[in-house]
């Protein structure tokens, strides 16, 4: 029996340092049902939170793989089960695929131990999209919280890559402190597209945090809406 089918004890240090093995001929035969998928890359976020690139292994079912944003899958780590997670990359490429995952269970903490070559089954995509195409020639209004950042990022990352199908797009987003910020190292990018605004507001700021202060909702009082040519994304916690 191999590691991997296992009972799974997060509080059982040598297990957590066992190696992953994904590439087991008993392990795959689980994901005949399922695309396979190997991690190209991984980034860390946060401490909590890995952006994770994936490539479907096969070429026909890559071009057989499409989505929209707002749309999630079904991760599989082979033998421990598996999760949903929403899609946080762009769909310009078909095959490929960004899941920013949060470390919280079993199965998200299998794959935060797991590495470039490892891999995984992917089902889906599921869930309803964002209706971007029916937003175009309006403004899009886009409002997250926490990790709610991760599913919007399709929709964000598609409206400046096809920045000529909207007008203004507003994004509103808030965190607990700037430790927990996701995609940082993206905001100036984002700024710099023309007709793109990012306004970022945390509850917690350290001494060095000059920006808002207070709950996203709050960053509304400061912007002016027009209901009839404006489209709203919100995601994030009740």
């Amino acid at each position: 029996m191999t590691t991997l089918l296992r009972p799974f004890d997060v509080n059982r240090e040598e297990e957590m340092r066992q190696p992953l093995d994904f590439n087991r001929k008993n392990v795959l035969k689980h994901l005949d049902r399922v695309f396979k998928a190997e991690i190209t890359s991984v980034s860390r976020l946060t401490e909590t939170e890995k952006l994770f690139h994936l490539r479907i292994i096969d070429a026909a079912e890559r071009d057989r793989f499409s989505f929209l944003p707002g749309q999630f899958v079904m991760v599989e780590v082979p033998g421990f089960g598996e999760v949903p997670i929403s899609i946080a990359g762009s769909n310009s490429q078909k095959g490929f695929i960004e899941l920013c995952i949060r470390r919280a269970g079993k199965v998200t903490t299998m794959l935060h131990r797991a590495g470039p070559g490892a891999r995984v089954g992917i089902r889906g995509p599921f869930g309803s999209y964002f209706p971007l195409q029916k937003m175009k020639g309006h403004n899009v209004l886009l409002i997250a919280g926490g990790l709610g950042l991760a599913p919007l990022r399709s929709a964000v990352i598609h409206a400046t890559e096809n920045r000529a199908d909207f007008k203004e797009v507003r994004i509103l987003y808030g965190s607990k402190d700037t430790s927990q910020l996701l995609f940082d190292y993206q905001y100036e990018q984002w700024r710099r597209v023309d007709g793109v605004d990012l306004s970022i507001i945390v509850t917690e700021p350290a001494p060095e945090w000059h920006g808002p202060v207070g709950f996203v909702t709050d960053l509304l009082e400061n912007i002016t809406v027009t209901p009839d040519d404006t489209y709203a994304i919100v995601c994030g916690p009740p």
